[in-house]
């Protein structure tokens, strides 16, 4: 017990501290909200008030129907209305993982909820050391538990959540009891192993092929005299009723796109698919009675493994290249998997280790090794490895990696169980040298996480912001299309604050419709809120909005190229104002001034943040900003923009501007280094029907952008425009 119990106590210190990603916006927030509800709630089909509250006419502003027959629209990101009527709201997720969570919830709060997914990881690393220690002997398995556990990957996903290093906890955890139940014969395994195979439904929908895998093992190991035990498939066939019941019902949007990608296969597949099952089958009822067909089933089934997945492995290494319908990324997946993550030597010496160890212990335990090949095969041809940047690229974290790890050490290093029997003191010693400098490497990779805390910080933030929010309160964030990222703050605020919370779908919503919805909302409510950072045209005469405070902060957030490995952790901005609905503001008013990053997140529509430059507030525009200009009267005639070209290099196109007042023009400039004003005429006939206008007019600036990244090489990848100080209009 001393390697696993040192390995647990190891990967405690390197996981325990995981990313603070409660926010909205991708699958980590939703796991943790689900899992929130589920403990505040207790069911995992909740109803939302909020949503069962928003009448009729005004739906379409915040959650529209998305015409589907499995659910009507999207309350957050991640979370499906399946009635609005009633306000049901199911998590896009499977729920194995968020239930998990919410018993770390319900033990430590947030921080348990966070730590939830290390004791995952923790769990993960002793299922694959306890099977593959008994394949391959405690030597290798210990090795390859502790690459797995210096993997640079598994560091990142350890500490932040996601269901892949649940996957690879309860898979060989299931591998370990199916091969005590079935090859060593223990009985007790046999129910273990059904209720863990059956859970995995329960956990992601890939998990199928997990399960194919070790069918497709207990079909072969009947040429080699084991049957599957009938308390393990009663046990596994009541958790797949339960789980179809629950696919079809509550989770019947997660479950839509497997049906339909299964339901459109070519008709060659559904054959090769039913002559399979038909084999399967065949070979569990009548492998005793061919002795000569199983003879030879036992004799090359390792050997043909072994040498098809070596050369698949040759192939997608050599001479896969796209072309036609094969894209780049899968033409290339295991050449990035290789490159980026596991190292030529280790896929290699993987290889080896797999040759030998399949021809020596392979009926020991097929549906491991059968569980690697399929999902190798399925994820390096059918799927890309690189999905949107370095640190999205999980699907090999549950099976793929620890397996190659496991052969690889498994060939490097002698043992009872596994690798070269009679070693010599050179190969024993150029095995242990080998895992050392991959050990090294691994280390050297995954040293700057283990001070790196995702997001940190955010949380006390979100806290102090749900604590401005009064209980009898209506908040509207900003949609998802406005230009920050105030949005990923609302799902927190409702599903763990239980601040009344809805989200607009659109940065520019139907004014008639929201000042009817407004006029409901402030009999209904105490307070009417918009939180939003910029980009969000929402002011109208039929209705008034004062700012009450604003807050901008930055959390950590690692470097994420696409195609490259991470540099550096840089800072992500929040940058938002708070604002209060009421009554329309008093008619009046000869001119209009806006000081450009003052509490101006309700007048300005695709800019960029806020910043500060020559002690001055500013932002930048884009390539198209606009900007609501509130008081316009019949006598204006100027127009007049601060602006600075922000010191653009020689390389880039010179800044020039062109200004559009209600949708006509007024006049160009070309912006030179420094703030100044630029003054345009203000035709009399166009002020007077901009004056007459029902609601704010619309000011637009087109700027020819330049990219700093592409000119100058800076991390800064933004299309910049000019820099906007203030507007006037007199």
């Amino acid at each position: 017990a001393a390697l696993p119990l040192a390995q647990q106590i190891i990967t405690c210190c390197r996981y325990i501290t995981s990313a603070e990603k409660n926010n909205g916006g991708k699958d980590p927030g939703t796991y943790v909200n689900e899992g929130v509800q589920i403990a505040q709630r207790g069911a995992l089909v909740v109803r939302d008030p909020v949503v069962a509250s928003v009448p009729p006419f005004a739906r379409d502003l915040f959650f529209p129907s998305h015409q589907r027959p499995d659910y009507y629209g999207t309350r957050f990101m991640g979370f499906f209305i399946t009635d609005p009527g009633e306000g049901l709201v199911v998590g896009q997720f499977p729920h194995l993982f968020p239930a998990s969570i919410a018993i770390g919830y319900g033990i430590d709060g947030l921080t348990g909820a966070r730590r939830t997914v290390g004791v995952w990881a923790v769990l993960g690393l002793l299922a694959f050391y306890f099977a593959g220690a008994r394949l391959v002997g405690r030597s290798a398995a210990g090795a390859a538990a502790a690459l797995l556990a210096l993997h640079v990957i598994e560091v990142w996903f350890a500490r932040y959540p996601n269901a892949e290093v649940v996957m690879q906890a309860v898979l060989f955890a299931a591998l370990l009891a199916n091969a005590r139940a079935h090859v060593d014969r223990d009985r007790f395994f046999a129910p273990v192993a059904g209720l863990l195979l059956g859970l995995l439904l329960f956990l992601r929908f890939d998990a199928v092929l997990g399960i194919a895998a070790v069918a497709i093992g207990l079909a072969l190991a009947a040429f080699s005299g084991q049957r599957p035990q009938r308390s393990f498939v009663v046990v596994f066939a009541g958790v797949t009723a339960l789980a179809t019941a629950y696919l079809l019902g509550p989770m019947r949007a997660y479950a839509a796109l497997p049906i339909v990608f299964l339901s459109n296969l070519p008709a060659w597949q559904y054959v090769v698919l039913g002559l399979a099952a038909l084999a399967a089958a065949a070979a569990l009822r009548g492998a005793a009675a061919w002795p000569r067909l199983a003879r030879r089933v036992v004799a090359w089934t390792p050997g043909v493994l072994t040498a098809a997945l070596a050369a698949l492995a040759l192939y997608a290494l050599i001479l896969r290249h796209p072309g036609g319908r094969l894209a780049a990324h899968d033409a290339y997946a295991l050449r990035t998997f290789t490159d980026f993550y596991l190292t030529l030597p280790a896929l290699l010496a993987a290889l080896i280790g797999l040759g030998i160890v399949a021809r020596r212990r392979f009926w020991d335990d097929p549906a491991l090794f059968l569980t690697v090949a399929v999902f190798a095969c399925f994820f390096f041809f059918k799927i890309r490895i690189v999905t949107d940047h370095f640190w999205m690229a999980r699907r090999f974290v549950p099976v793929i990696l620890p397996g190659a790890l496991l052969f690889a050490a498994a060939a490097a290093l002698s043992g009872r169980r596994g690798g070269w029997r009679g070693t010599g003191s050179v190969r024993a010693l150029i095995g242990a040298t080998f895992v050392a400098l991959l050990a090294a490497h691994y280390g050297r990779q995954s040293r700057p996480l283990l001070h790196h805390v995702e997001y940190a910080g955010l949380i006390p933030r979100i806290e102090q912001l749900a604590a401005t929010i009064h209980d009898d309160d209506l908040v509207i964030a900003e949609s998802r299309d406005a230009e920050g990222d105030v949005h990923v703050l609302a799902l927190p605020l409702a599903y763990i604050y239980a601040r009344q919370v809805l989200v607009l779908n659109s940065a520019r919503p139907d004014k008639a419709t929201f000042a009817a919805f407004l006029e409901w909302a402030r009999s209904r409510y105490g307070r009417v809120l918009f939180i939003g950072g910029g980009g969000t045209d929402l002011l109208s005469h039929r209705y008034g909005v004062r700012p009450l405070a604003s807050d901008r902060f930055q959390v950590p957030e690692y470097d994420a190229p696409l195609d490259a490995y991470p540099r550096f952790v840089r800072s992500k901005e929040f940058d938002y104002g708070v604002y209060v609905f009421g009554a329309p503001d008093p008619a009046g008013g000869d001119g209009f001034a806006l000081d450009i990053g003052v509490k101006d997140d309700l007048h300005v529509l695709r800019f960029h943040a806020k910043e500060m430059a020559d002690r001055r507030t500013m932002r930048w525009t884009r390539a198209t900003s606009y900007l609501a200009v509130t008081t316009m009267a019949a006598s204006a005639r100027t127009v007049t923009l601060w602006m600075n070209n922000g010191g653009r290099p020689q390389a880039a196109p010179p800044a020039a501007v062109t200004i559009y007042l209600h949708g006509q023009l007024i006049g160009t400039a070309v912006v030179a280094t420094g703030f100044a004003p630029y003054t345009f005429a203000i035709p009399p006939d166009l002020a007077a029907r901009a004056a007459s206008f029902a609601d704010p007019v619309e000011l637009k600036i087109v700027t020819a952008t330049w990219n700093p990244h592409d000119v100058l090489g800076t991390p800064d990848d933004r299309d910049l425009g000019v820099m906007l100080d203030r507007v006037t209009v007199q």
